[in-house]
């Protein structure tokens, strides 16, 4: 019997989350309506390669992001990272989520500032071509292409202001430039903010995670 429904449009935003905040939330249901998704999937790292410091516990991100999501019916968190035994590269965890979702329509999402650091990335081409990816700049940003090869440019749509188009060939693999959110905010800032004693940072993120965050001193 074969399966004649269409294929689950899911997007996957890999990251630290450290901690997850309103603006995490806003990517994630701004892509949702946009190009109209069936899941959204938030990837905790559990230590990402190119950063020199190791971020908190990837098992309490986990936690404040499910708690983050909890209300969130398309929004999911998945622990294909934190469960590896080795720390994997955004290839390779790519990889892994394609081998697993062979029939879907697979996003693999990342902000402005990994897209212009993409060529430091594991074998970036390769992971460039393994899926459509959507980048998420904010309104007004300038977002360069010049870094990258002719071939890569040449799959870039800009879906700034406009809407985005139908796929005609199912195989193409897009890069989408999209400005779609206008939250901008800064986990490093709100870490800042705990640490100092400044109780606006709850403004920021997300109730449920935020008495997390209290309970268990996370940034204390």
């Amino acid at each position: 019997m074969t399966d004649e429904r269409r294929p689950l449009r899911i997007a996957f935003f890999g990251g630290s989350f450290d901690p997850p905040h309103l603006g995490h939330l806003a990517i994630a249901n701004a892509l949702i309506r946009q190009f109209e998704l069936d899941e959204f999937a938030f990837v905790p790292a559990f230590h990402a390669p190119h950063k020199r410091s190791a971020p908190t516990s990837a098992f309490d991100r986990y936690a404040m992001l499910c708690l983050a999501t909890q209300n969130e019916p398309r929004i999911s968190v998945s622990r294909i990272e934190i469960e590896m035994p080795q720390k994997p590269y955004s290839v390779e965890t790519l990889g892994r989520i394609t081998e697993m979702l062979p029939r879907e329509e697979v996003f693999f999402v990342m902000g402005a500032d990994s897209w212009m650091d993409i060529r430091t990335w594991r074998e970036w081409e390769k992971l460039l071509e393994m899926a459509d990816h959507i980048v998420v700049t904010r309104p007004g940003y300038e977002i360069d292409t010049e870094h990258v090869t002719e071939s890569i440019r040449e799959r870039i749509i800009d879906v700034r202001d406009r809407d985005v188009p139908v796929k005609t060939d199912a195989n193409a693999k897009n890069i989408y430039f999209t400005d779609a959110v206008g939250v901008d905010l800064s986990a490093t800032a709100i870490r800042k903010k705990i640490k100092e004693g400044d109780d606006s940072w709850r403004e920021d993120v997300p109730e449920a995670a935020a008495k997390y965050i209290i309970k268990y001193q996370i940034y204390s």
